[in-house]
């Protein structure tokens, strides 16, 4: 069998795993980096350098789930990668930044699968997910279990006041709660 034929006009495939924390964006690319390694493929694995919550160089679930991962600033970092298969992990801590490296890599014709928040805890789209869902050729959007009254959970409420758009968390800052019962942060 021929292996796929990929260009600028037909880019490899993108994954793109979003929605609030705690429903299992991790685990579900975890899987997918799985997958990758059980077929020979050549995986990278990466996170952002700033998410040491439970590791620096793993990417963790909050249940304990690990996978070892490269810690990059930024996607640039990776732009000569050797890899069939590229993962990463918290795709928002990049931002609008991490888009043209993603387009090259797939131009180049590496897989990419992306996890994170699509909506912020002011209830707005996370950068870069406005860029990378209209391009994506897998949309996988995991809900969770919503901490108020039990409803599929659809987004993250902060817990702590800053005003900072982002912020490393976990359960102490952060809990999952449906539209309904969401209390969006204060400018």
């Amino acid at each position: 069998m021929r292996a796929p034929l990929y260009s600028p006009w037909v880019p490899a495939p993108l994954t793109v795993i979003c929605g609030p924390m705690f429903a299992g964006k991790t685990t579900e690319l975890q899987r997918r980096i799985s997958l990758a390694q059980a077929a020979g493929e050549r995986v990278l694995v990466i996170k952002p350098a700033r998410d040491n919550r439970y590791a620096d160089h793993e990417i963790v679930t909050h249940t304990g789930a690990r996978v070892p991962a490269r810690a990059v600033a930024t996607i640039d970092e990776i732009a000569d990668a050797s890899a069939d298969f590229i993962a990463i992990d918290e795709i928002h801590f990049f931002n609008s930044a991490a888009v043209e490296p993603i387009e090259r890599l797939r131009a180049r014709g590496v897989r990419i699968a992306v996890a994170g928040c699509d909506l912020d805890h002011f209830g707005d789209v996370f950068a870069p997910f406005d860029e990378l869902i209209p391009r994506a050729t897998e949309l996988v959007r995991i809900t969770g279990t919503c901490h108020r009254c039990g409803a599929p959970s659809t987004h993250s409420e902060r817990l702590v006041a800053t005003t900072e758009r982002i912020i490393v968390g976990g359960a102490m800052e952060f809990i999952a709660t449906c539209a309904a019962c969401f209390r969006p942060s204060r400018r």
